[in-house]
């Protein structure tokens, strides 16, 4: 125990990547502008001053949480390897494992709807994320690319809006989930919940995008 912080002192990238989870946490709780340095380097096992020194203030680092979840998420597509399945098969590939990831990543949302409140105040401070997000645009594009040839699905499909249609459910499920279930299904299990709202993320991409029978 007694190496612990000299080996911490020395692990600066250690430190910066438990400082960003505390700030995830932080963030996520208290909002931007709730959010304390103090608090972030108590969840971080560190001090203000070190918090100061990697990120310089509590905007920087608001921004760079922001960057490392949209990230996350994305890296989380493209390790799907979609390209090598079957359009229709991709595609509820990709709408399931968006559910599971906001259903699983609640603080991603939470941060999310943070910087809606903020009307997008830092997220078009970071160029990094405006090009980390086109990842998605192209995976889906393909897919739908894909569809199109084999004739199974629709022409004309604009990919930003099939994008926002299989992730309104997904956001909806996870930022709505408490109020939404005491107003409408307070007798339902979170599984049964949770069950529903993703098959319902799939019908509801596919219906939209299929050709008619």
């Amino acid at each position: 125990m007694s190496d612990t912080p000299t080996k911490r002192k020395n692990d600066p990238e250690g430190l910066k990547k438990r400082i960003l989870a505390g700030a995830l946490k932080t963030f996520a709780e208290f909002g931007m502008q709730g959010a304390r340095l103090e608090q972030i380097a108590e969840h971080a096992q560190t001090t203000k001053r070190m918090v100061v020194y990697h990120f310089v203030n509590k905007e920087k680092l608001y921004i760079e949480v922001l960057e490392q979840v949209y990230q996350a998420i994305r890296e989380h597509e493209t390790g799907l390897n979609l390209a090598k399945m079957e359009p229709e098969e991709a595609m509820i590939k990709l709408v399931e494992a968006s559910f599971d990831y906001h259903a699983s990543h609640p603080d991603f949302m939470r941060l999310v709807c943070t910087e809606n409140l903020l009307r997008g105040r830092y997220i078009v401070q970071s160029e990094r994320i405006k090009a980390l997000n086109k990842s998605t645009l192209d995976l889906l594009d393909d897919i739908l690319t894909r569809g199109q040839q084999q004739g199974i699905f629709i022409e004309g499909l604009n990919t930003v809006d099939v994008h926002r249609l299989l992730s309104s459910i997904c956001v909806h499920h996870v930022a709505n989930r408490y109020t939404f279930h005491f107003l409408f299904t307070p007798d339902d299990k979170e599984e049964d919940s949770i069950r529903r709202n993703r098959q319902l993320a799939v019908t509801a991409t596919l219906r939209y995008i299929r050709k008619a029978p």
